[in-house]
């Protein structure tokens, strides 16, 4: 009888003292606004410009949409959680949140990866930069970026679709993400975690290789250059890029495939946040601190 499909999961999220969740809800409030404005404003400045409508702001665009999706899947139930005693979630409604972080986290390391590959022909092929970055080839990236978050999603939510759970489950976690959920079953996950370790190492080792190798290829074309002014400027248009795939890269990547020896739920946790709300929330702080052109156009 314990062993019957649960219809429902409770969400312990990240505390149970109402105090510490009242300001925790003004907290994450505070950053969802930000979060939600700032790609806001990217996506509206970058559509009205004229003057950004080139292949590294059509990126970007995409990033944004790709952050407002990311943060609003799992801050706004995060939200209610604070301010209601029951803490529950609908299988359904459990599945879709698990399904939609999966399709957001694999777009945006895509996403990523196309952005490193225009700085990588803006810097080392400038002459060929309009004819290899046309409008074509930009839609495909980006398409592509979005059918790799797709497919990352759809691999790892069907099995999830055939797993055990008791009748009643606490996930120890704020959101319905799929290692604490994979955690919370009560029958065999080996497959489920056999196909998480191999996804991500595939889907995130794949698109860190494909931004290691411009990054290679832009570091030393940008140390070929004489003036010291010159590298400053080349360096300056790939800076912002790197500090936001340095930051979502070392905790993401840590947290899908790190082992269970070293599984921490309060690291859990912090890493989730990081890469779930902060990321989102500080890319387009990043991009438009860093960028004259952004600046200008705001």
């Amino acid at each position: 009888e314990n062993q019957t499909s649960a219809t429902e999961f409770v969400l312990l999220g990240l505390t149970s003292d109402p105090q510490l969740q009242s300001l925790l809800f003004f907290v994450f409030s505070v950053i969802y606004f930000i979060t939600l404005f700032g790609n806001m404003v990217i996506v509206i400045v970058i559509s009205t410009d004229p003057r950004l409508h080139s292949p590294m702001y059509f990126f970007l665009f995409h990033l944004a949409i790709t952050d407002i999706c990311y943060a609003t899947t799992i801050v706004p139930y995060m939200l209610v959680n604070f301010l209601v005693k029951q803490k529950t979630i609908d299988f359904s409604a459990c599945i879709i949140q698990m399904s939609l972080i999966l399709l957001s986290a694999g777009s945006e390391i895509f996403m990523l990866s196309a952005m490193a590959y225009d700085r990588y022909v803006a810097i080392c092929k400038p002459l060929h930069y309009q004819e290899v970055m046309n409008k074509l080839v930009c839609s495909q990236l980006v398409g592509g970026a979005w059918a790799m978050g797709v497919l990352h999603s759809v691999i790892n939510t069907m099995p999830m679709l055939n797993v055990q759970f008791c009748k009643y489950t606490e996930i120890k976690h704020f959101s319905c993400e799929l290692p604490p959920l994979l955690t919370a079953a009560c029958g065999r996950t080996f497959l489920n975690k056999l196909v998480l370790l191999s996804s991500a190492a595939i889907f995130g080792s794949s698109s860190f290789l494909l931004t290691l190798i411009s990054y290679i290829y832009i570091i030393s074309t940008v140390l070929k250059i004489q003036s010291a002014k010159g590298r400053r400027k080349a360096f300056s248009t790939c800076s912002s890029h790197l500090i936001v795939v340095v930051l979502l890269y070392t905790t993401a990547l840590f947290q899908y495939t790190k082992p269970n020896s070293v599984s921490s739920l309060i690291l859990d946790q912090l890493f989730s946040i990081q890469y779930s709300i902060l990321t989102p929330m500080l890319n387009p702080i990043i991009y438009s601190l860093k960028n004259n052109d952004v600046k200008t156009a705001l």
